[in-house]
């Protein structure tokens, strides 16, 4: 299986089943698409029409701005046989095992004889078990979804550590980072530097104010009222810097109302994001039960220096103190004074973020990829 033949290659049918189309996800399995010795194959649980869906999360009918579907080959659950697709492939990679589909698609693998790939999001710090009967049931229940999986790819250290305490033998577990299109963030970053002067007009922000952005659903989980408040606290010299929301949400009123000198943008576009990134000096994600924080690694391929609390799944893995500051969750003191010192240093901060995420990529996740797929050769 992908085994370069003098002239020819042999491909590795691999099919790979996911909820649905997702933004970060598309230019990924396009990548995936191209590669020689991989003929690829994505099995959507469900399409929405026209693309367009209803977010909850951002309270609102969403259609991103990027083809989700275009340059790879794929079908949906509705259209199309889910046993038949698993029996037409060498190696099935499934993205989690909550749903429905992943259950069935996981037992008609093994039925099958197909070695099973699994990627989740999982980590601890975001997704424990919890205690008592409810934590031994689940523990009991993970135990059995992960003895019919082959190979795990791991997203980040986290991700690993919560395979590893569950069981999983370490030479079983290939690290396939969680990453964005780096290269594509970088390029609309620059073009956006070049215009950065009309787009600070358009918000009303002053050339010289600092600007302290978080970007993403305006959920109480992901606490942006922590960050609206430690900015409030810190004992600013002049001007205290600029507090800008882009995205909507639930707590959309509540930040009005504690913020009402913040500027909010509401939903913004895929293709748009990058100019709002090079625009600000720090970008934070405060979270609680974060898994991961894609748009972390958005930020810092914009060149952004970066602020998460400890319980973003990123953090152990991108952020430290030359890229950005890690702060204890739900700690306002402690956001404040990460603000306060990473605001003087922003600007070399964001180079060096810019810098660590280049080896946190598409090609990682290829070379990851491929090490797994190499791998199921020798599964019994």
């Amino acid at each position: 299986m992908g085994v370069d033949m003098g002239r020819s290659v042999v491909m590795t049918r691999l099919l790979y089943i996911v909820s649905h189309p997702i933004q970060y996800q598309a230019p990924l399995l396009r990548r995936v698409a191209t590669e020689p010795g991989i003929e690829l194959r994505v099995l959507f649980e469900r399409i929405h029409p026209d693309h367009r869906y209803f977010d909850t999360g951002f309270g609102r009918d969403v259609k991103w701005d990027i083809d989700l579907t275009d340059g790879y080959d794929y079908t949906s659950k509705s259209k199309a046989n889910t046993a038949e697709e698993i029996r037409k492939a060498d190696v099935v990679w499934l993205h989690g095992w909550q749903s429905p589909l992943m259950k069935i698609a996981l037992s008609l693998a093994k039925q099958a004889g197909r070695p099973v790939l699994m990627r989740g999001e999982n980590c601890d710090l975001a997704m424990p078990d919890g205690p008592g009967l409810p934590g031994w049931l689940k523990r009991i229940y993970i135990a059995r979804i992960f003895r019919r999986c082959d190979l795990f790819l791991a997203i980040g250290s986290a991700n690993r550590q919560y395979y590893l305490s569950r069981g999983v033998p370490a030479d079983r577990i290939v690290d396939m980072p969680y990453a964005v299109d780096n290269e594509v963030f970088a390029e609309r970053s620059a073009l956006a530097r070049t215009d950065r002067s009309a787009l600070r007009a358009r918000l009303g922000v002053p050339p010289t104010r600092k600007i302290v952005l978080f970007a993403g659903k305006l959920q109480r989980r992901k606490k942006p009222d922590l960050l609206a408040a430690a900015l409030s606290a810190a004992g600013w010299n002049g001007d205290p810097p600029a507090l800008l929301f882009v995205g909507d949400g639930e707590l959309r009123a509540d930040l009005e109302r504690l913020a009402p000198d913040a500027i909010f943008t509401g939903f913004v576009n895929q293709t748009e994001l990058p100019a709002y990134y090079d625009l600000a000096d720090i970008f934070v994600l405060p979270s609680l039960r974060e898994p991961w924080g894609l748009a972390v690694n958005e930020a810092m391929a914009c060149g952004t220096a970066v602020i998460v609390s400890d319980q973003v799944g990123c953090a152990a893995d991108l952020v430290d103190s030359q890229t950005g500051r890690v702060v204890p969750a739900d700690d306002v003191t402690a956001l404040t004074w990460a603000l306060v010192d990473c605001l003087d240093r922003s600007e070399d901060m964001g180079k060096a973020a810019r810098k660590k995420i280049a080896r946190w990529g598409f090609n990682e996740d290829i070379a990851g990829l491929k090490t797994a797929l190499a791998k199921t050769a020798d599964v019994p």
